[in-house]
């Protein structure tokens, strides 16, 4: 994999020296990690003019990089490693004093990632250098995966959908929410995820399709919606799904008319994930079929969004979103509807976009969408 992040790191600098910037602070730890592999927490990396070097306060307990603190006339595959001594030094303040020391005379930062007061630091500590904004250049960067993060994405999409499986197929209700969220993320754990990748959401009866929903001590009851949605944290890549179900013997007749629409809708949504196909198209397709069921003012603002080393990621698949899909880039398609004191409905997957030509939109979490009676 060294040679994959050398390559990532060589886009990254041609980007800026075209944009004019001598050197590249990313701070923004997904942005780092993506760039090196898994590295000590807090750790920044700097891409200066003579060399990289990945900034940290702490050793890695298994290091991807070589700890030298040696400099070196000539860049290397291979970021230097520098430790600091102590832990209450800031790597952000280092690395721009490094990138100073190397002969930099402008420096391109993650404004959207540092805090005022740290970017204020950086102006104080490296005075004769160009701060300039590197903005969301590794994010762009990160939009389209290779074969390598996709195949991360699909074991996490699996070990979701296996603790999702297992759960349901135990007794439900009077169960609170709060207890099979924990069993929940105790079976990602026990299944081989890193962890989970976002707090679990449980929601039962009125609280069931509220998006983000945080569990509480609401037990399961019959004639509950019950949506679930979880994700599998693998090698630092998030897959996410999400499902509703139907407490005892039987759904209403309403629930079954709300969970359609939803279904439908996100059945639109997961079809229009083809290369060239505007983010706001997806979004609208989505939304047209729940405003036409009548739906529509308690819709959600989004549809959708990017899926990778964080679980929300770009692109958003919102009505103003900007640009258009690539190729193996993940998503998710999660339309809901909440109705206030009765509960509602979400259906979330995660999907890899594919052309046609290749079969279609890639689904990556297979539970059952079937309304299933529980």
């Amino acid at each position: 994999m060294s040679e994959v992040y050398a390559v990532r790191r060589a886009r990254l600098h041609d980007q800026c020296t075209a944009a004019g910037s001598a050197a590249a602070l990313v701070s923004r730890p997904a942005n780092v990690r993506y760039l090196c592999g898994a590295v000590p927490p807090g750790a920044v990396l700097l891409l200066g003019p003579v060399q990289d070097v990945l900034v940290a306060t702490e050793v890695p307990s298994a290091p991807p990089l070589s700890p030298s603190l040696s400099s070196s006339p000539t860049r290397s595959d291979e970021p230097r490693l520098l430790v600091m001594p102590g832990a209450d030094g800031d790597p952000v303040v280092a690395a721009a004093d490094l990138a100073a020391a190397d002969g930099a005379d402008s420096l391109a930062v993650e404004e959207h990632d540092l805090t005022v007061a740290r970017h204020r630091a950086l102006g104080a500590a490296a005075p004769r250098l160009r701060l300039a904004d590197l903005d969301r250049a590794v994010e762009q960067l990160r939009l389209v995966k290779d074969d390598e993060e996709i195949s991360c994405m699909r074991i996490a999409g699996e070990l979701a959908d296996q603790a999702l499986g297992e759960l349901l197929e135990s007794i439900l209700v009077g169960r609170t929410e709060r207890h099979l969220a924990l069993e929940l993320e105790r079976r990602l754990v026990d299944h081989g995820a890193d962890g989970p990748a976002f707090p679990t959401v449980v929601a039962a009866g009125p609280n069931a399709g509220r998006s983000g929903h945080l569990p509480t001590d609401r037990r399961v009851e019959e004639g509950d919606f019950l949506t679930i949605c979880l994700g599998a944290d693998y090698r630092g890549y998030r897959c996410q799904v999400g499902r509703t179900f139907v407490i005892g013997p039987s759904p209403a007749d309403w629930q079954v008319e709300l969970y359609d629409a939803v279904f439908a809708a996100q059945r639109a949504g997961r079809e229009a994930l083809l290369p060239g196909r505007a983010y706001c198209d997806v979004d609208r397709v989505t939304r047209q079929v729940l405003t036409a069921a009548g739906y529509g003012d308690a819709l959600e603002p989004c549809t959708g969004h990017g899926v990778g080393l964080e679980i929300d990621e770009d692109p958003r698949l919102t009505p103003s979103a900007m640009g258009k899909l690539d190729a193996c880039v993940p998503v998710t398609v999660e339309p809901g509807v909440h109705l206030p004191g009765r509960g509602g409905v979400r259906i979330d997957d995660t999907l890899v976009v594919r052309p046609e030509a290749d079969g279609g939109p890639e689904l990556l979490t297979i539970t059952t969408k079937e309304l299933l009676a529980l």
